[in-house]
């Protein structure tokens, strides 16, 4: 019962060559299709039936052989027939030991000794977990390709005063297009209308409409509720937001987790083993037992192989790994591979980064404070250079209103990431940063600034003091529960790196009930704490960040968790798990999914260990027939399945 489907978000989702979901004659087709495949076994179960009833209360002179094996014969072939062809394949394949194989075997031995009842049963009841099967793995890819039903098929682009239909994938950055209202925007832009309220939901799977204005950033796979708006694109399709999930979750369940591949392992290695058995059962008898009938214990030795089909294993687990990942993916959270869930439920110490993740990220301009120069002309040097930078921090200053807004000559730009910025403006060097930047170049400031405890830019004109700007950032709404929900999950220690002021950050910290707060800090000590944590064997580390100066933090740890809302592509790119609802809350929702997942799929290794255990004990005993190996095999793997996908159902 192995399915070798793969998520392809390159196929349509509704079957009429779109992703709409629209009605179309071809969906219709499609759905013909989907009915027509249980017509097999609608055909045999109708036959089975019919025989057990006449070998029961029929007329025994009729339904004799060659009759009787003929009705049996026209049974089990619409279900069986698929099943030996596909085992034909595999031995061609020289993959003697795998399941079609051992069902093959199994029920054309029951034929060959005359249990035809029992032989059509195994493989009617086969299919019926077969498309029990298929219907659990649609269910847990739904929640997943619900991102592949928001990729827009055209984008409306304004070329030489005219409104063309063309793909997203032929607009260039710097063209502007139109969004009607209920229409999917197309590609990463900025919105040049005054204002528009946008449905999130697909992307970050919350449902309250998000208001953006002018100036302010609209994401690919967003879809715009109020009325037309105006976008000027700053991203290729290949480059945007809905283009690299949609490449995230394509190749998210091609990193299998260390269970799914043991127990992938082990099936090889089981299920020769088991045919030997099976063997042995049949033959060995002949030497050990006085009165040995050998069509006795060649049936025993079919009902062992059936009941060992490892299914349930080969099957439920990898669907749990899947509907995890479907659970996450609904919730807003993407995991990158299977093994990534199993590395989050051993996690206890998780490291953040304030700005961003903690934080809103949004900050403001509190004071100016100049030592020579007038603060309108102050701030609008800086503002210039800071023009150049995507900071937070940056976007503040140049967002400041000034009176006499001019142009300046800008050049020799470099931005150095821990410290600040240096270049010229209008000839002028200015230095504009932190106070590790002042002390890197030589610059004497006034250092009674340290007691100010908002964040500070520090202000050097031509190598001399020039001033300060102070910056607050304000804390997300769910900081708080994310810091206490992590604590019930066991979480045992939490910690703040930033390189934002330390008066901040341990203010922070000690609002939030955070263990320790480190500020201050550049990218390469950070991930100095990060590897002196990990000299402990027994931690599990994950760091969340959203910048790309976390980018070498989130790649050293053992779990690196990004902020994929406002989190800079490089940090995006390197981590493992992607938050795409910016809430750290998230971070404890991704950990109880992973919880969840691990106990489904240990659930099931034991479910079909001890139930196959027992009746492989009582088949090789001769006290367990076809129809109980039936149940040990399909039926244990349809309680696995059925248990597998309830984490689709699970509120987290």
């Amino acid at each position: 019962m192995e399915n070798n489907s793969e998520l392809k978000p390159e196929e349509d989702t509704c079957g009429c060559g779109c992703s709409c979901g629209c009605s179309d004659p071809s969906a219709e087709t499609s759905s013909g299709k989907a009915f027509r495949k249980y017509i097999p076994g609608v055909l045999s179960a109708f036959l089975l039936m019919t025989g057990i009833v006449v070998d029961h209360w029929g007329s025994s002179f009729f339904f004799t052989d060659p009759v009787r094996w003929l009705w049996y014969l026209a049974a089990y072939l619409p279900v069986g027939w698929p099943v030996l062809k596909e085992a034909v394949e595999e031995i061609r394949k020289n993959d003697f030991f795998n399941e079609f194989t051992l069902m093959g075997i199994a029920t054309l031995g029951a034929f060959a000794i005359g249990q035809y009842p029992e032989a059509v049963g195994v493989m009617l009841f086969y299919a019926v977990g077969e498309h029990f099967q298929d219907a659990a793995v649609d269910k847990a890819k739904r929640n997943i390709k619900v991102l592949l039903d928001i990729r827009p098929d055209s984008a409306t682009v304004i070329r030489e005063g005219k409104h063309l239909q063309v793909a997203p994938e032929t607009v260039a950055v710097g063209e502007r297009i139109l969004v009607k209202a209920g229409e999917k925007v197309p590609l990463d832009g900025i919105l040049l209308s005054p204002k528009s309220s946008f449905n999130t939901a697909a992307l970050t799977g919350e449902s309250k409409p998000r208001t953006v204005r002018r100036q302010e950033k609209v994401l690919a796979g967003m879809v715009n509720l109020d009325h037309v708006v105006e976008i000027e694109v700053k991203e290729i399709y290949a480059n945007s937001s809905l283009a690299k999930i949609l490449e995230l979750v394509q190749h998210a369940t091609s990193r299998k987790a260390k269970t799914e591949l043991l127990i992938r392992r082990f099936a090889k290695i089981y299920t020769p083993i088991v045919f030997f058995l099976a063997l042995g059962i049949a033959l060995l008898p002949f030497f050990l037992v006085e009165d040995y009938a050998f069509k006795t214990w060649l049936y025993r030795a079919l009902v062992f192989l059936v009941i060992s089909c490892p299914c349930a294993l080969v099957i439920s687990i990898p669907l749990g790994y899947f509907g995890g990942i479907g659970a996450a993916s609904k919730h807003g959270v993407l995991f990158k591979g299977a093994n990534y869930l199993d590395r989050m439920t051993q996690l206890n110490t998780v490291v953040m980064d304030k700005t961003g993740t903690l934080t809103k990220g949004v900050f403001k301009v509190q004071e100016i404070v100049s030592a020579t120069y007038d603060k309108e002309e102050l701030i609008g040097f800086v503002a210039a250079l800071e023009n150049h930078s995507n900071h937070p921090i940056a976007k503040a200053i140049t967002s400041y209103p000034q009176e006499n807004k001019r142009i300046y000559d800008v050049e020799e730009v470099k931005e150095i990431s821990g410290f600040g910025l240096k270049g010229k403006v209008d000839g002028k060097q200015l230095l504009v940063g932190n106070e590790k930047l002042m002390q890197k170049e030589g610059v004497d400031y006034d250092t009674s600034i340290r007691s100010i405890v908002d964040s500070i830019v520090l202000i050097a004109i031509d190598r001399h003091y020039a001033g300060y700007i102070t910056i607050a950032d304000e804390e997300k709404e769910d900081a708080a529960d994310a810091i206490r929900e992590l604590r019930k999950l066991g979480i045992r220690q939490i910690m703040v790196l930033s390189g934002d002021k330390q008066s901040i950050t341990g203010k922070l910290a000690t609002r939030l009930g955070i263990d320790q707060a480190h500020g201050d800090l550049l990218p390469e000590e950070k991930v100095a704490y990060l590897e002196e944590l990990k000299t402990v064997p027994r931690n599990v580390v994950a760091f969340v960040g959203d910048g790309i100066n976390d980018s070498p933090s989130l790649a050293i740890s053992d779990i690196g968790i990004a902020m994929g809302g406002v989190g800079s592509d490089a940090a995006i790119e390197v981590a493992d798990v992607i938050i795409q609802t910016d809430q750290p809350s998230k971070i404890a929702t991704a950990v109880r999914i992973a919880k969840a997942t691990r106990r489904i799929v240990l659930q099931n290794i034991c479910l079909a260990f001890t139930i196959k255990a027992l009746v492989l004990l009582l088949g090789a005993m001769g006290y367990a027939t076809m129809w109980e190996a039936v149940f040990a095999d399909v039926g244990v793997a349809l309680l696995a399945i059925l248990n597998a996908v309830r984490i689709l159902h699970k509120k987290f």
